[in-house]
């Protein structure tokens, strides 16, 4: 068995059309790749959600269903400000989203590297995400899961993107 943030595909080839390239994250819920859509011909964020390898058959397929509907859920959500899921693949057993790629880099880094944000950054963030949030509401999608690492800042654009909602 794999250690958890490597993957199993084969030439690292997700499902046949995503190849993976270097991780660009990591957390309690799985591992994000680079990776290009040979298919379309796009990069994308790719992310290998984290499985819990003595879990029993049962609460695995029930984990699995949860995050096919959450990931449809979140599919459904067309917002500026919330990032795009482009598909939902399985491989070697284990579901793998796949994302529209931000380039930039998360609240959090931005936080770290440069310290706090001025009050006019800080109320565009902040509404950014309030129009995040109530897209995802009117959809009935909770995010369970707000803080600094699932806010990307786009590098060029400045645009604000909500990830990681908790699938």
């Amino acid at each position: 068995m794999l250690p958890m943030g490597s993957f199993a595909a084969h030439d690292g080839v997700i499902a046949g059309r995503y190849r993976l390239g270097r991780r660009i994250g990591r957390g309690g819920m799985g591992t994000v790749w680079r990776a290009t859509d040979e298919l379309l011909g796009r990069e994308v964020a790719v992310k290998e959600l984290h499985t819990d390898d003595a879990a029993s058959a049962g609460a695995a397929l029930s984990s699995q269903e949860r995050t096919l509907r959450e990931a449809r859920a979140v599919a459904l959500i067309k917002h500026p400000n919330v990032i795009v899921l482009h598909d939902i693949v399985e491989q070697d057993g284990r579901p793998w989203i796949v994302m529209e790629l931000v380039d930039g880099r998360s609240l959090s880094d931005r936080l770290a590297a440069d310290g706090p944000v001025d009050a006019r950054e800080a109320a565009g963030i902040g509404l950014a995400m309030l129009g995040a949030l109530r897209a995802a509401h009117e959809r009935g999608v909770l995010h369970r899961d707000i803080k600094p690492p699932n806010v990307l800042l786009e590098s060029g654009s400045g645009r604000v993107v909500l990830t990681d909602f908790g699938i």
